[in-house]
């Protein structure tokens, strides 16, 4: 994949751009009183849709995978679809088969508000900008001056101008990408009460180290659906996930795999199309996941797994859907501010990563072993 290059007209513009917000850094959101009436019933419009949307990680999820069916040129719309599907998976963990056998219900409550607070607030910045430009696409007229009065940073307004003057389908996706782990990183990954009860707890480094943190994109290859078989999984493993510039670059490493090879990409929509996002580990291996407990609670866990198949006479893992997991949230209004400080922040969107597909069947089989394993012996520990 190509990305802008250092010596390209459009970076000199960017930078020219970014130089010049950054002197005039402007408190956000500007006040919408002062636009027009027309442009305040849109910006109204616009942030009850996403308010809508924004209900819980399910409705969000397919949001984004709906805006990209209808505008496929803003690529980053299907990367945040697949990578909130596992959002969505992580979240029902915490009441599934395993973690609730590890971890004490207060800190499977913590770990789901940590994750539910950053998809919130990551729906809630991106979705108005998807919104905005759809607006601006039926009226074939920029209006990314609105962006301002949504909250948006300066640094992914500049990038939607240079979009709508070059076109760049690769510059937006990326700087999305970058936009989007900025925004977090002060309101959710630098946040005392996360950092405290989830970043920095010995369970958050295990989870780590066990193996639990992949990013999947399941793949469907014919429109012949198997139950019965483990669907191919490609995707990346997630370390460090309090650094920013780790997070940066795990997205563009995935959305180079996804977008770099047309045959991966066909699959992954493939698949997506076919199985509407539930947050059951179900969707992908409903072989191995059921969204029904099949067992009575506290019965003493025995091993299920063989590679990614059951032990013959074991039921399959308890995968709830998010709607049986956890009660939909109210969240606190948004943080004001603009994250963009430095107009060298545009050096992420120079760095090229390479298109390759990344088999996850493996290490995902093995973090699922190490995970099953940890269960019984935390279940040994203590009937001792």
């Amino acid at each position: 994949m190509l990305w802008i290059k250092g010596g390209d007209k459009r970076f000199a513009r960017l930078i020219r751009t970014l130089k010049k917000c950054q002197k005039e850094r402007r408190m956000l959101p500007l006040p919408v009183e002062t636009l027009p009436g027309q442009e305040q019933k849109l910006i109204q419009q616009i942030q009850e849709k996403t308010q809508v949307l924004n209900r819980n990680n399910v409705t969000r999820t397919m949001a984004y995978y709906d805006f990209y069916r209808d505008h496929p040129e803003i690529h980053w719309a299907l990367l945040a679809h697949l990578v909130s599907r596992n959002a969505g998976w992580n979240m029902t963990d915490l009441a599934g088969e395993w973690l609730p056998r590890l971890l004490t219900a207060e800190q499977c409550r913590d770990f789901f508000l940590f994750l539910e607070r950053g998809n919130w607030l990551i729906f809630h910045d991106a979705y108005p900008q998807l919104l905005l430009y759809e607006e601006g696409k039926n009226r074939n007229q920029n209006i990314s001056y609105l962006l301002p009065y949504l909250g948006v940073s300066a640094f992914i307004k500049s990038v939607w101008d240079e979009f709508w003057k070059s076109h760049d389908l690769q510059l937006l996706a990326v700087a999305l990408i970058v936009n989007e782990q900025s925004y977090l990183e002060a309101r959710v990954i630098q946040n005392p009460r996360y950092r405290q009860n989830v970043l920095q707890t010995l369970d958050y480094v295990l989870q780590d180290i066990l193996g639990l943190n992949h990013i999947l994109f399941p793949r469907q290859a014919s429109d012949i659906i198997n139950t019965q078989e483990a669907c191919p999984l490609v995707g990346c493993s997630v370390h460090h996930f309090d650094l920013l510039r780790k997070r940066i670059l795990l997205g563009k490493q995935l959305y180079a795999m996804l977008f770099g090879q047309p045959t991966v990409l066909n699959d992954v929509l493939r698949w997506a199309e076919a199985h509407p996002h539930t947050g059951s580990r179900s969707d992908y291996w409903p072989h191995l996941f059921g969204t029904v407990q099949e067992w009575l609670p506290n019965t003493p866990y025995i091993p299920h797994l063989n590679k990614n198949k059951l032990k013959p006479g074991v039921p399959r893992l308890y995968s709830p859907s998010l709607v049986q997991a956890w009660p939909d949230t109210i969240q606190d209004a948004a943080e004001p501010g603009d994250w963009f400080r430095d107009w060298r922040m545009v050096s992420y969107l120079l760095a090229p990563c390479k298109a390759k597909s990344e088999e996850m069947m493996t290490p995902y089989c093995d973090g699922l072993e190490k995970v099953e394993l940890a269960v019984l012996g935390k279940q040994t520990l203590f009937s001792l």
